[in-house]
């Protein structure tokens, strides 16, 4: 069980904080959804949860554990927005083996399988790979680091309506095996699969019935 507990984050640079005593709760089984606008703090909140950064005030913990920054970079793994733009590996082989000591051909072909990228060849070039594929393979990248907590900036951006509806599918299968945590703009296209939702306002997270999340659109 993820719990964040009076989270406050105010960046050197900004005039007022970005975050402001956020708490929730989030477990296994199915997709706990953060909504709001651009610019609302959503990203600054999955940075902290990953242990890219510390909060100035609260504490995170997992299953009862309070997990510092470094234990968190290990419980998490983080799919960012756009995530061809992080891609390092000149081939989609290279790219599922970066940071792996050793990875057996089977849990490649396991994972990719999992994702929905069942006979891609590992010597395709990221960059030559569809929008929806590029979601997949990020995905595939974090799940060889067996994360507990899967966290996803913005995972339906920019893709076509029925890409957008099997990464939504996806994602609700793998929330069945670990906690998973949306942060998005499209609030609606995760109604039916969202377990547990708030929104994030102004550095203010509050609850939400999953009713609600078509009325923000």
């Amino acid at each position: 069980m993820l719990e964040l507990r009076g989270l406050g984050y105010q960046p050197a640079t900004a005039p007022q904080p970005v975050l402001r005593e956020v708490s929730l709760v989030l477990e296994p089984g199915a997709i706990g959804l953060v909504a709001g606008r651009s610019g609302g703090g959503k990203t600054t909140l999955l940075e902290l949860i990953s242990g890219l950064a510390d909060p100035d005030q609260g504490t995170i913990h997992w299953n009862g554990e309070r997990f510092r920054a470094r234990q968190r970079r290990w419980l998490c793994g983080l799919v960012f927005q756009f995530p061809e733009r992080h891609f390092l590996g000149l081939t989609v082989g290279q790219e599922l083996r970066l940071g792996q000591r050793r990875v057996e051909s089977e849990r490649l072909e396991a994972v990719l399988q999992r994702v929905g990228l069942a006979g891609l060849s590992l010597q395709q070039r990221p960059e030559q790979l569809s929008g929806g594929q590029q979601r997949r393979l990020a995905l595939a990248v974090q799940l060889l680091r067996h994360p507990q907590v899967l966290l996803l900036d913005e995972p339906t951006a920019g893709l076509d309506w029925t890409v957008r509806g099997e990464i939504v599918a996806l994602l609700e299968g793998l929330a069945r095996e670990r906690a998973v945590l949306v942060v998005t703009h499209e609030p609606e296209l995760f109604q039916r699969a969202a377990g547990r939702a708030w929104r994030l306002e102004q550095g203010t997270l509050t609850d939400l019935q999953t009713s609600e999340l078509l009325t923000m659109v």
